[in-house]
C-alpha cells in the first residue's frame, strides 16, 4: 500500500515564505513551476533569497553523480547560511537515494517523485503534527536506514514510482525576468530501458497529458500574451502511446495548430525513431512551428548503441537528419551525445566523430558518461578512464564550435524572425532566432516581441543584427 498523509493539514494562516531551487531538466522546471503554484495556493508567499525563505524546497536531478554532488552542496550551503530554515527535498535524487539525503543536517522532508503531488501540502503542515517517519516510508524502503538523528529531525516519503500516475504540469519560462518563452511539459516519465540511464527508475512509465488538457493550457497561455510556446517531456515522441485512443505527437502538434492562435510552437527533443515523416512534414511544412529539431543521438557506433539499448542504428539517424535538413535548409539541428561509454573504444569514438562531421548539426550537448548505481552500465567492468572520456569531450566540443560557427557565418546578410527576450543594455535587445541562435538586435524592444532582422555580423560568436521592415 503506497502511504498517503493521514487527515487533511491546516492551511497556513500566517505568513511563511518558501523558495523553490530546482535542478536538471526542463521536465524538473515543470515540476518546481507546479510546487509553485501549490505553495502560493497554500497562503505561502515566495522568497526572494532562499537564505530569507522559512522554507526552502530542492528540486533535484539524478542524471548524473555531479547532479547529486550539486545537490548535497545546495543543502549544506542552505543550511549553513539559513540554519532556522526547513529544507524539503523532492524530485528524482530523492525518489533514487532517500536515505543519502536523510542522513544530512538541516533536511526536514524527504518526497520521492511518487509524492512530489504532496510536497505543499507536507511543507504547510506543522513539524509536531507529522506522524513518526515510519508511517512516511513506503514498504520498500526499511526505515531502519535511518540513523536515530536523522529520525528525529526527519521524515521519508517514497513510494513505488512505477505504480505512480500523477503528472504534475504547469508551465516555466525561459528566463526569469522577462518570462517570454513558456515551457510546457505534456509528458513524463521513459518506456526506454537504456543500459546508462537511471530515470526510468525514478520517474516511472510514460504517461501523457491529455489533448485536451494541452489545448487548454496552450489557450491560457496565449490569453495571457505568451508568443511562442516550447513543448517538452522525459520522452516527448512517446506522447500520447498510452492514451486511448491511441495517439501520436503529430497529432498533438496539429491540435495546437488546430485548435489555438499560438503563434509560434517550438518542439523539444524527440529520439530519432520518433521524427517520422509525418511529424518533419507537418514541423517544414508549418510557419507557426519552430525551425528546430533536436534529436538524441548519444554515439555514432552501432556497436556502442545496441550496448546502450538504443532503438536506432547510426544509418537510420543520419537518415533522419538529412531528412530533415532537405525539407528545412535553415533548421538548427542538435544532437546529444555520450563519451567515454563503457568499453567505448579509440574506433568506436572515431565513429561518432566521424559521423558527427559528416551530419549537418549546428549545435551539440556534449557529456560524458556518469556511472549510475543499478544501471547494466553503471555495473560495467569495462569502465573508460576519466582523462581519455574528457579529452573525447574536448574533441567533440570543438568539432560542435566550428559547426555551430560556420552556421552563423552562412546566415550572415539573411533576414531572419526573432522574438526578443531581454534588454542587452546599451542600445541592442537580446533576442531567439526562429532556428534558434541567440540574437543582438539594434534598437530598445520590449521583451516577447516578433522582429524581422537582418544579419549584418558576427562578432565573438554572437549574430548582430538589425530590424527591418
Amino acid at each position: 500500500m503506497t502511504p498517503t498523509i493521514r487527515g487533511t493539514p491546516p492551511i497556513i494562516t500566517s505568513v511563511t515564505t518558501y523558495y523553490v531551487k530546482n535542478f536538471g531538466c526542463r521536465a524538473a522546471q515543470a515540476d518546481g513551476a507546479a510546487i509553485e503554484q501549490q505553495l502560493r495556493c497554500r497562503g505561502l508567499q515566495p522568497a526572494s533569497r532562499q537564505d530569507t525563505a522559512d522554507v526552502v524546497v530542492l528540486n533535484t536531478c539524478t542524471v548524473t553523480a555531479a547532479a547529486d554532488q550539486d545537490a548535497r552542496a545546495a543543502i549544506r550551503h542552505i543550511h549553513r547560511e539559513n540554519p532556522d530554515c526547513r529544507i524539503l527535498v523532492t524530485g528524482c535524487y530523492a525518489q533514487r537515494a532517500p536515505q543519502e539525503i536523510a542522513q544530512m543536517a538541516g533536511v526536514n522532508w524527504v518526497v520521492g517523485n511518487s509524492h512530489k503531488h504532496q510536497v505543499a501540502e507536507i511543507a504547510g503542515t506543522p513539524l509536531d503534527a507529522l506522524p513518526p517517519v515510519a508511517e512516511y516510508t513506503s514498504p520498500l524502503i526499511a526505515p531502519d536506514f535511518l540513523s536515530p538523528a536523522a529520525k528525529a529531525q526527519s521524515f521519508v516519503l517514497r513510494g513505488d514510482i512505477f505504480a505512480h500516475t500523477e503528472l504534475m504540469a504547469a508551465p516555466v519560462f525561459d528566463g526569469v525576468s522577462d518570462r517570454t518563452r513558456p515551457i510546457l511539459k505534456v509528458q513524463d516519465g521513459c518506456n526506454n530501458r537504456c543500459s546508462f540511464c537511471i530515470i526510468p527508475s525514478v520517474r516511472g512509465r510514460s504517461r501523457s497529458l491529455s489533448l485536451a488538457e494541452v489545448v487548454r493550457q496552450t489557450h491560457q497561455l496565449v490569453d495571457f500574451g505568451y508568443r511562442e510556446l516550447v513543448i517538452s517531456g522525459i520522452n516527448l515522441g512517446r506522447w500520447g502511446r498510452d492514451l486511448r485512443p491511441q495517439q501520436r505527437l503529430a497529432d498533438l502538434v496539429r491540435a495546437i495548430l488546430a485548435h489555438t492562435d499560438l503563434e509560434r510552437l517550438r518542439i523539444s527533443s524527440v529520439e530519432p525513431m520518433d521524427w517520422s515523416d509525418e511529424l518533419i512534414l507537418l514541423v517544414s511544412s508549418s510557419p507557426r512551428i519552430a525551425k528546430h529539431a533536436h534529436v538524441p543521438l548519444q554515439s555514432g557506433s552501432d556497436h556502442v548503441l545496441r550496448r546502450m539499448h538504443r532503438k536506432y542504428r547510426p544509418w537510420h539517424y543520419a537518415d533522419r537528419i538529412r531528412r530533415i535538413r532537405m525539407l528545412m535548409p535553415d533548421a538548427a539541428i542538435g544532437a546529444d551525445v555520450m563519451v567515454g561509454f563503457p568499453g567505448e573504444t579509440d574506433s568506436e569514438f572515431e565513429q561518432t566523430r566521424d559521423l558527427i562531421q559528416e551530419l549537418p548539426f549546428t549545435y551539440l550537448h556534449v557529456f560524458t558518461y556518469s556511472q549510475r548505481p543499478g544501471t547494466p552500465a553503471g555495473n560495467s567492468p569495462d569502465q573508460v578512464p576519466v582523462p581519455v572520456a574528457r579529452e573525447r569531450g574536448r574533441i567533440l566540443r570543438q568539432l560542435a564550435a566550428s559547426k555551430k560557427l560556420a552556421f552563423q557565418r552562412s546566415l550572415v546578410g539573411e533576414t531572419l524572425e526573432a522574438i526578443t527576450l531581454s534588454r542587452s543594455g546599451g542600445e541592442s535587445t537580446e533576442a531567439l532566432t526562429d532556428n534558434y541562435l541567440k540574437l543582438k538586435v539594434q534598437g530598445k524592444h520590449k521583451p516577447n516581441q516578433w522582429l524581422r532582422a537582418k544579419i549584418t555580423d558576427l562578432v565573438d560568436t554572437e549574430l548582430i543584427g538589425i530590424p527591418v521592415g
